[in-house]
């Protein structure tokens, strides 16, 4: 798990996220601005982590996380969620690397297609999965609260 303009530290090793991190992972996501109002952290978390086909990847630096991705898949095609990387621990090559874990995961459980979501103004964002080789495509999202709460933004 290498970058071509930097590598992780040799400190640096991508594991399935433990109970004990939990907090830190929260902690990051908020720092990251990926949390919203509607969405409870720590629920998503909890599911994600009890199913066979999901998991929250944990990208550490010695002992401090430095980067997360929540990943899963519906048999066919791969999701990445929650995909944060310190802001303090950026240009490391952290980003890169928990991205490749996530593709080895989805590869490993026979998934030929991921697919991630980018808010529309999240540009810098949308700049670093181009460098990964992803590829914008036009699709219109369709979503409902099925316990009748109303559309959030």
């Amino acid at each position: 798990m290498t970058e071509s303009s930097a590598a992780p530290k040799s400190s640096f090793a991508v594991t399935t996220a433990e109970d004990a991190d939990i907090p830190a992972i929260v902690a990051l996501w908020e720092r990251c601005e990926l949390t919203r109002p509607w969405n409870e952290p720590q629920a998503d978390l909890d599911r994600a982590r009890k199913k066979p086909n999901s998991d929250v990847l944990v990208a550490r630096d010695g002992n401090t996380i430095a980067a997360t991705v929540m990943v899963g898949h519906d048999g066919h095609r791969g999701w990445v969620y929650y995909v944060a990387v310190d802001p303090d621990q950026r240009e490391k090559g952290y980003g890169r690397a928990i991205m490749t874990a996530a593709e080895d995961w989805l590869r490993d459980r026979g998934v030929e297609k991921l697919q991630l979501l980018v808010r529309a103004d999240n540009t810098r964002v949308q700049a670093f999965y181009e460098t990964l080789d992803y590829e914008e495509q036009e699709r219109v999202i369709y979503a409902k609260w099925l316990d009748g709460r109303p559309m959030t933004p």
